[in-house]
């Protein structure tokens, strides 16, 4: 079976209402891009980034309220420090490999100081997930000129998901993975919101993987599909951003950043001591302009106590985004030949549709 999307399958979890992409970039004014490296010479490559723009490209300018949540830290967010002392979003979010981290950093850094963005100092946000088992890390192949490439990329529409960009090298719960992303639409205080997340998922067992409570890894045992690694292992990450239009103050965010985990677990993911579960969230419903920050602003926010609806859509969008991610990777063979097959599809179908 081709790959394709889990609701190409028809499959799907939670009861909220998709948006039109059924994507983050449902979020209006949001954009993605990616960048992907695969290459075997001069060392073996399965790498990339992948950067989420907020605010059409206006992000540098137009700082967004942001907030974070770290349910197991074995990984890495640069700028984490600042945007919870701040509650502020003031760039692009890029992710990307663990060893890639300062090359992605620099990339950002120099994007903004090249379109004259920058003002005193820059902290980008820069997330990763370890791609080490089918990417050689030694070669440190992602490069400023990539980032620079993707944000370039970066566009609205339909995203690109399974092995691309940062998710180029990614494996979860013993299938290959890598970016997926999902939205829903909600109904609080007589408006409607849209609200999407994208993960970079890189985590968990075979045995642990379920679908709408459908236990499918146990399933499709490793005498059927051989798993990527010859010994099981519980490390590993999983990067989640939930985007929203409904208008929110950091902490607000910072709860919404919260459910991720619950979306995580969900689909069988517990967060193991090894695992770096990194979560943020931002709303494009505020702008706090950088050109006026000595001036009396203005907010909109919804109350604190209406905001179930839109944790229920950040836990069916960060499950159905990890599906998407599982069902869109295609079998990868990588570094010391190792390889990491995909979900088989026609299997998953039939096992949730017993």
């Amino acid at each position: 079976m081709n790959r394709a999307r889990l609701r190409d399958l028809g499959l799907s979890v939670g009861s909220l209402p998709p948006g039109p992409l059924n994507a983050i970039t449902d979020v209006a004014g949001l954009r993605v891009g990616h960048e992907s490296i695969i290459r075997d010479s001069p060392a073996t490559v399965r790498s990339g980034v992948t950067v989420i723009v907020p605010e059409e490209g206006e992000i540098w300018q137009r700082h967004l309220f942001a907030d974070a949540h770290v349910l197991n830290g074995n990984g890495e967010m640069t700028g984490l420090s600042f945007l919870q002392e701040f509650g502020l979003m003031c760039g692009p979010l890029a992710i990307t490999g663990t060893h890639s981290i300062g090359a992605v950093h620099e990339g950002l850094v120099s994007y903004e100081l090249a379109g004259g963005f920058a003002f005193d100092f820059c902290l980008p946000l820069v997330a990763e997930t370890f791609d080490g088992w089918l990417s050689d890390p030694s070669a440190l192949a992602v490069r400023p000129e990539h980032v620079h490439a993707a944000l370039k990329a970066a566009k609205d529409g339909p995203v690109a998901e399974g092995n691309v960009g940062g998710g180029t090298g990614m494996n979860t719960h013993e299938f290959k993975a890598g970016v997926g992303t999902a939205s829903r639409l909600v109904e609080v205080a007589g408006e409607s919101w849209t609200l999407g997340v994208l993960v970079q998922a890189n985590y968990g067992r075979r045995h642990q993987l379920r679908l709408d409570g459908r236990a499918i890894g146990a399933a499709i045992p490793t005498t059927d599909v051989p798993s990527p690694w010859p010994m099981p292992r519980d490390e590993g990450s999983i990067i989640a951003v939930v985007a929203t239009d409904a208008p929110l103050l950091p902490h607000q965010c910072r709860r919404l950043a919260q459910r991720a985990g619950m979306g995580v677990a969900r689909t069988g993911g517990i967060a193991a001591p090894a695992s770096g579960d990194i979560f943020l969230a931002f709303s494009t419903g505020n702008v706090h302009s950088a050109a006026e920050d000595k001036q009396l602003h203005n907010a909109r926010f919804l109350p604190d106590m209406a905001l179930a609806g839109l944790f229920q859509a950040v836990i069916e969008a960060t499950e159905e985004s990890i599906w998407n991610a599982l069902c869109a990777a295609e079998t990868m063979t990588g570094r010391e030949g190792r390889t990491s097959y995909a979900i088989p599809l026609d299997r998953l179908k039939e096992i949730a549709s017993t």
